[in-house]
């Protein structure tokens, strides 16, 4: 897999963000450090906790990586709910907190099976 293949599998826009960075090897670099972020397992337990200013801290952050990094699904949905977040709606985050999850997991995956590719 190639860095192009990860990012129409995490639902990103390679284009975007290589005329952003303009460096291949910088984008890899952040796109293997994404899943070591401790952002969203932050965010996962401040929703747990019923802590909506720490959730909305840990989603706000993600969404803001996923916009440098051109993760368009995954910045789609945490944008969402970040916005949700910022009012104060605990119950409409944790509805929307399923789609992130899903497309955190999605991208994880997506990055994961890309640095797999790249070791061999």
């Amino acid at each position: 897999m190639d860095i192009k293949t990860c990012y129409e599998a995490l639902g990103g826009d390679y284009d975007d963000v290589i005329g952003r960075l303009r460096n291949e090897k910088l984008v890899q670099k952040f796109v293997l450090k994404f899943p070591d972020d401790g952002n969203f397992e932050n965010l996962k337990n401040a929703l747990q906790e019923k802590k909506t200013e720490e959730a909305f801290r840990a989603a706000h952050t993600i969404k803001g990586m996923c916009q440098n990094l051109s993760f368009d699904k995954l910045a789609k949905s945490s944008s969402a709910l970040t916005e949700t977040l910022r009012s104060g709606d605990l119950e409409g985050a944790l509805k929307l907190f399923g789609g992130v999850e899903d497309d955190y997991y999605c991208t994880v995956r997506a990055i994961g099976e890309y640095k797999k590719s790249i070791e061999l």
